[in-house]
């Protein structure tokens, strides 16, 4: 894909293992999360729903606000945007 004559496309740079690993970190997460539902009684619902619940904004938030931008540089992305 091109923009502005710059090739967009992201193949091909060596991070195959290093995102392999992180989905599978991430994902084991939200399968926890899921697992701790499991404990979800009408008796005993604050810890399985608090655990819940921060597993699953690390599992989707850390790929997506730490990990997502991580390889940007602030003025490269600004010169993207225009």
């Amino acid at each position: 894909m091109y923009s502005n004559g710059k090739n967009l496309a992201h193949s091909g740079q060596g991070r195959l293992a290093g995102n392999i690993t992180a989905f599978v970190v991430f994902f084991i997460m939200f399968l926890g999360c899921l697992y701790s539902l499991s404990f979800w009684t009408l008796e005993n619902a604050w810890i399985p729903g608090i655990s819940c619940f921060v597993l699953v904004m690390l599992a989707f938030g850390i790929p997506q606000h730490i990990l997502g931008m991580s390889d940007k540089h602030p003025a490269k992305t600004a010169e993207q945007q225009d």
